[in-house]
């Protein structure tokens, strides 16, 4: 059975290549009591993976160069020796970048294939809507009738954030880097206006234009000089969540810009970073109100997907560029049973 993996074949310098990767052939070991043999059906990229491909520390382990790359994989079992895991269940999981994969068992949740799309379970379902849940709720704590800006809007988790706040009654301002987005915000998930950062010439007046009342909530995905724009916009007690700083995973010097603290200051406004797992233990019930949402209609759900096993880098090498709409996945097989 030809098995491929990707490794981590060098620590890049900036921006990711296609180099940085390695493809291999690995061989299969016989299963073991426990163990089951997954097909990985479904492969999530993710932009807090360039942080792993660097050495430095962080909040999670760096990937190990020679070392198969890991991530939220949903994949099927088609042969087990694990009474838990029957043949045709469909799991998701933190697995390795693998067409095939022997695993022990343990830490992986079954999913039910009938009540929703496998897909949805790495993203609105699974990590990023989670994140946008968490982020927005519990440090945005968003009231109805305030203005809540989402930077990344387009992305896996703004897309989601934006729904949330309106469904929480507030006014939704998205910034995204094409028309194109900005347009599928608007028309698509509701939001009530769009900035395209790669053609404003001043996102600071921007900003304040699309946002008349002021900002009251901010959901940061990016950092750098769009959310220095957005921080002059902020109302007395305005809250910020730090979700994802991509505008400088790539940098190879110290970024440099805004003294935020005087304005924080002054508008007696919070800025809060935050780590999904943060909130592991509230999980479950998270999870069942996205679902809800999503079975309702009031949650509407975009993905990008390549197709095929070898796509993977190129897939997440796309996120840096903006190539997705929604959340960026690889499909890379059908299920069997």
């Amino acid at each position: 059975m030809e098995n491929k993996t990707i490794l981590l074949g060098s620590r890049p310098h900036g921006t990711p290549t296609i180099e940085n990767f390695e493809f291999t052939q690995t061989d299969l070991s016989p299963l073991q009591e426990e163990e089951v043999l997954l097909k990985a059906l479904y492969v999530s990229v993710d932009p807090y993976m360039r942080g792993r491909m660097s050495d430095a520390k962080s909040y999670v382990a760096p990937y190990e160069v020679g070392k198969p790359i890991m991530g939220g994989v949903v994949a099927e079992v088609i042969d087990s020796k694990n009474e838990k895991l029957q043949k045709g269940t469909v799991v998701v999981g933190n697995l390795p970048w693998q067409q095939y994969i022997v695993h022990h068992g343990k830490g992986l949740n079954s999913i039910d294939p009938n009540m929703s799309p496998l897909s949805y379970h790495l993203g609105i379902l699974g990590m990023p809507g989670l994140t946008a849940y968490f982020g927005l709720l519990h440090i945005g704590q968003p009231k109805e009738g305030e203005t809540v800006v989402v930077s990344g809007a387009a992305g896996a988790v703004g897309t989601v954030v934006g729904q949330i706040a309106k469904l929480k009654g507030c006014r939704v301002v998205g910034i995204a880097g094409s028309d194109d987005k900005i347009n599928f915000l608007k028309n698509d998930l509701g939001f009530d206006e769009g900035i395209n950062y790669k053609t404003t010439s001043n996102i600071k007046e921007a900003v304040a234009a699309a946002c008349p009342d002021g900002v009251d909530v901010y959901f940061d995905n990016v950092g750098g000089e769009i959310s220095d724009a957005v921080i002059f916009s902020l109302n007395k007690f305005a809250r910020i969540a730090i979700c994802g700083q991509i505008s400088f995973y790539n940098n190879t010097s110290p970024a440099t810009g805004l003294r935020v603290e005087p304005i924080l200051l002054k508008k007696s406004a919070m800025m809060k970073g935050f780590i999904v797992s943060d909130y592991a233990e509230e999980f479950g019930k998270a999870a069942r109100e996205l679902a809800s949402w999503v079975k309702e209609g009031k949650l509407q759900y975009q993905e990008t997907v390549k197709e095929g096993f070898d796509q993977i880098p190129e897939a997440f090498l796309g996120l840096f560029s903006g190539e997705n709409t929604g959340k960026q996945l690889v499909k890379v097989a059908e299920r069997e049973y």
